[in-house]
C-alpha cells in the first residue's frame, strides 16, 4: 500500500479543539473534491450508545465527512471514563487493542484518497504504556502533523515542546494552528 495522504490532528494539551480543526481540514478537503476518510482511533470519555460506547468526537467527524463506515471503524477503541487511555483501559479491566486500529485505518485509507486522524490528548500520552505514546501512533500512520495550540498565557513552550517532541521522533509537520483566539486579547 502507498503512503496514506492526510493529516493527523494532535495538540498541546487536552481540550484544545483538535475535533473542531480536524473537522474543518475535512470540510475544506471535501470542498476541494477528495474523498475524506476520518478516524478517532482511539477515544476516552465514550457514551453509552445503542450500538454500545461511541466517540462524540468520532460521530462529528462522521459527520461532517459523510463517511460510509461504522462507527467501530472510525473509533475502534472507545473507552468510558475520561482519563488518558492506559488509565481508562486499566480501570475498565481492558486492553487497548492496536490490531483494531491498525485494521480500521488500512479500511479507510483503502477507501479514500486524503485521511484525517484525530489522536487522542499530546502526543506523548501513553497509549499502552511508556514505550507507546500518541506519537508512536502518528508515526505508524506516516501522515503529517497538525498541532493544534490554545492561544493562552504558556502556548509558546507548550508549542515548542510538541514540536521538539514530534522532530525527535522523526514526524513531519503540516503546521501549527492557534485555537479559539479572542480579539480583545
Amino acid at each position: 500500500m502507498s503512503k496514506p495522504k492526510g493529516f493527523f490532528v494532535t495538540a498541546t494539551d487536552t481540550e484544545v479543539g483538535k475535533t473542531v480543526v480536524a473537522a474543518g481540514l475535512v470540510a475544506a478537503l471535501r470542498l476541494a473534491g477528495h474523498s475524506v476518510g476520518v478516524m478517532k482511533p482511539i477515544a476516552t470519555g465514550g457514551v453509552r450508545r445503542r450500538e454500545g460506547l461511541m466517540s462524540e468526537d468520532a460521530e462529528f467527524l462522521a459527520h461532517v465527512a459523510d463517511a460510509p463506515e461504522p462507527m467501530r471503524v472510525i473509533a475502534p477503541v472507545v473507552l468510558a471514563e475520561p482519563l488518558a487511555p492506559t488509565v481508562a483501559a486499566r480501570r475498565a479491566g481492558l486492553k487497548i487493542d492496536l490490531d483494531l486500529v491498525w485494521r480500521a485505518f488500512d479500511e479507510i485509507v483503502a477507501a479514500h484518497d486524503v485521511v484525517v486522524v484525530e489522536g487522542i490528548g499530546g502526543l506523548l500520552c501513553p497509549i499502552l504504556d511508556r514505550e507507546f505514546r500518541v506519537a508512536d501512533l502518528a508515526a505508524r500512520m506516516g501522515l503529517p502533523l497538525v498541532i493544534v495550540a490554545r492561544p493562552n498565557l504558556g502556548t509558546i513552550n507548550h508549542t515548542l515542546l510538541t514540536v521538539e517532541a514530534a522532530r525527535s521522533r522523526g514526524l513531519k509537520m503540516a503546521g501549527v494552528i492557534i485555537n479559539g483566539l479572542d480579539a480583545d486579547k
